[in-house]
């Protein structure tokens, strides 16, 4: 149902949540199974898989940490669409214009740096199971075929869509970890907080960077899409969100047992990026026989390919609510919605112009733009939702209790400090470090 054609709710309504209509049921298939989804890439892979294998079970704390972090951050999103009727941009532009300013020239930016490094990562498992074809040519293609299902589809065969390739990556990396035999007290002893010397890094990034993208912000405009538009929805969006992020953290925690089982008995130095996961393919060639290396390079296509798709269509609605409301038209307006003119200019900006990068051969000044440039969104969230979910914005009956902003304040410092990280590492070649 679109939005024009939704019925008005009554403020009373909505903020009580009492508007007319059967009890919603949950499905284990919905938005929060897609944002988390897109959320964990072949990057999110690397990172875990390093840090296993240097510190093996001591940071599984971390993993969990991030999980309930990230089922915060979205939890909030999810809620202020519910509770207000408006998407996550109107949001922001009522804090002021600098929210407008900070996000316009990201978003564009991050687009053409993201759809690069994204086609380029769910090329390499094709590469190299197909090694006779290029990876440029892999890359074009998996960037079509993402154009392709996000420019004719609709959001239902969307979300089945990434399901499936949701089931491919659970089935092949959860799998290897029950092959790679985790040692459970272990993993006991690390759900106890500590950070191993020289770990901290390692420790940020597993307990903020894994899974968190500029898409979180997008589960609002995926609850709309999927019908879930008024506060009756509250209880199964909560629902939906923590078991998609409970899957993410059982995903992760496997990348981890791989980690320290497997590449940690080793001996192995991972590559740096996503050719990392193309290291580890060949070390469980060698030790569990081609049928396991190979499958394991089918979850890391499926978990690289999920990202493209996702964000091909979770940004490109959000581009498309910011330009839309930059013209003055409502979020409502087919413009701004899943097929409309704004919607597909961004669809065609992930796409195309990036492709002009392959000639560059991704040259590490784009490596290190694209970790900076995701590092700097996530404290823009967390602090937007703290200025968004405690006052009249949002209805009282959903306004933050006080151990959630409690919560997004620790969110909000983790990500700073990431982002002071990222930077600090890009800024280091300049001036010699």
């Amino acid at each position: 149902m679109s939005e024009e054609n939704q019925p008005a709710i009554p403020e009373r309504d909505r903020e009580t949540g009492l508007d007319s209509g059967a009890p919603p049921k949950w499905k284990i298939v919905g938005p929060g199974l897609v944002v988390a989804a897109t959320g964990v890439g072949a990057a999110d892979m690397v990172a875990t898989l390093v840090a296993g294998s240097r510190y093996g079970y001591a940071l599984l704390w971390a993993v969990v940490l991030g999980v309930i972090l990230k089922i915060i951050l979205v939890e909030g999103a999810g809620r202020f669409t519910l509770a207000t009727g408006k998407t996550i941009f109107e949001g922001w532009r009522s804090l002021g214009k600098w929210t407008t300013w900070y996000f316009g020239p990201y978003i564009v930016i991050w687009g053409f740096v993201y759809g690069a490094t994204a086609m380029s990562s769910a090329a390499m498992p094709l590469a190299a199971l197909f090694p006779a074809v290029d990876l440029k040519i892999w890359a074009i293609f998996m960037g079509l075929a993402g154009f392709a299902m996000v420019w004719f589809g609709h959001y239902a065969f969307f979300e089945k869509v990434t399901a499936v390739l949701v089931g491919l990556m659970f089935i092949t990396v959860v799998g290897l970890a029950i092959i790679a035999v985790p040692n459970v007290p272990q993993m006991f002893v690390g759900l106890i907080p500590m950070i191993p010397e020289g770990g901290v890094v390692y420790t940020l990034a597993l307990a903020g960077g894994v899974g968190g993208t500029i898409t979180l912000a997008a589960y609002g405009y995926w609850l709309r899409e999927k019908g879930w538009y008024t506060p009756k929805w509250m209880r199964v969006m909560r629902i939906d969100n923590s078991m998609a992020y409970v899957i993410t953290g059982i995903f992760v925690i496997a990348m981890l047992v791989v980690g320290a089982e497997v590449v940690r008995s080793a001996g192995v130095a991972l590559s740096a990026g996503d050719a990392g996961l193309l290291d580890l393919t060949d070390v469980l060639q060698e030790r569990y026989g081609d049928v396991v290396g190979l499958g394991f390079l089918v979850g890391f296509w499926a978990a690289s390919f999920s990202s493209i798709i996702g964000v091909w269509n979770g940004v490109s609605l959000m581009f498309a609510d910011f330009w839309g409301n930059i013209r003055g038209k409502g979020s409502g307006h087919e413009d701004t919605r899943v097929g409309g003119k704004y919607f597909r200019f961004y669809v065609l900006w992930l796409t195309f112009p990036p492709m002009l990068l392959f000639l560059l051969d991704r040259p590490i000044a784009l490596i290190l733009a694209y970790g900076v440039l995701g590092s700097l969104f996530m404290p823009f969230l967390a602090l937007t939702l703290l200025g968004l979910l405690n006052g009249k914005r949002t209805p009282k009956q959903w306004r933050n209790k006080w151990h959630t902003n409690i919560a997004l304040g620790i969110t909000a410092a983790l990500f700073l400090a990431l982002g002071v990280n990222e930077l600090v590492k890009a800024l280091a070649p300049v001036f010699g470090g």
